[in-house]
């Protein structure tokens, strides 16, 4: 089933801004799954495990502003967590429904986890994609490395090689995998040259301010519903001993495993989305 690109306005810190979302599935489908991608990701990621649910579910995927064709804002201090955390209660007021489904990457899942422990929450389900409620420092600082940086590549098969490097942690992949992962993450600019489909502002917050560990436990424990967590088994954002942590307090969580793998795992392969496909359908809405 083909997935088709949508947008809506939404009222931000400049004025209305457009969010663009990818929808696959029937448009009038009461089932609604949200995916939401990691910091420096767009809805590109979320294709394949789309089109696997476009047959049951009607699945929402937007860009964050800043990301990939939602707006950019003049002020970079502006991209704030509570940003997105409006973003997506307003894509959830868009589908029309009282409860749905949550698979969050990164960004993605702290966003998921934050709105699955408001009050009245409409989230049945919530997959996160290897994060927690503890990021640890050096984890942080691991992820942000290269982000907001604006790197030009020559042609396409230049950025391949940077992606194969600078993003190796979500691998192994084939070459076509690689291939994949870069068209789904670059742009191209009007001399010709290609650069990652992000603003590169979005960084001006974190260089800001002294890089520390991310606590959400207060969080974790309000969190109702079920939860799946994939981890990268290599992860520096998810460690074990967090993982061991989750199991025992707040909601729990099954785990899912992806051996040898760093931050964060693919949504891509039977592996991963099989397991995906199968705790949504355990847990979705009546």
């Amino acid at each position: 089933m083909s997935a088709q690109d949508l947008e809506f306005p939404f009222l931000g810190p400049e004025g209305f801004m457009p969010i663009c979302y990818r929808q696959w599935g029937a448009a009038d489908n009461p089932r609604v799954v949200i995916c939401v991608h990691g910091l420096s990701r767009n809805r590109l990621d979320f294709d394949e495990l789309g089109a696997a649910l476009a047959g049951n579910y009607r699945v929402l995927v937007p860009d964050m502003p800043g990301r990939g064709d939602s707006g950019w804002l003049a002020d970079k201090t502006g991209y704030t967590h509570e940003l997105y955390r409006q973003v997506c209660a307003g894509l959830i007021a868009r589908s029309g429904v009282q409860s749905l489904l949550w698979v969050g990457t990164s960004m993605g899942g702290i966003i998921g986890m934050s709105l699955a422990a408001e009050a009245n929450s409409p989230l049945t389900a919530l997959v996160m994609n290897d994060i927690g409620p503890h990021v640890p420092e050096a984890g942080r600082r691991a992820n942000q490395a290269s982000f907001g940086t604006d790197p030009r590549f020559a042609d396409f098969a230049a950025a391949v090689e940077w992606h194969k490097v600078n993003r190796a942690a979500f691998g192994p992949l084939s070459e076509n995998g690689w291939r994949e992962m870069t068209e789904a993450s670059i742009r191209r600019h009007e001399d010709g040259s290609y650069g990652l489909h992000y603003d590169p502002g979005l960084a001006v917050n974190s260089k800001r301010e002294p890089v520390r560990a991310t606590e959400m436990w207060d969080v974790w424990v309000r969190i109702a519903c079920p939860v799946l967590t994939i981890w990268g088994t290599a992860s520096k954002l998810l460690l074990a001993e967090d993982l061991e942590r989750m199991q025992a307090e707040g909601p729990g969580t099954e785990v899912l495993p992806v051996e040898g793998v760093g931050h964060a795992p693919a949504i891509s392969g039977d592996a991963v989305i099989g397991p995906i496909v199968d705790f949504l359908g355990r847990h979705r809405p009546a």
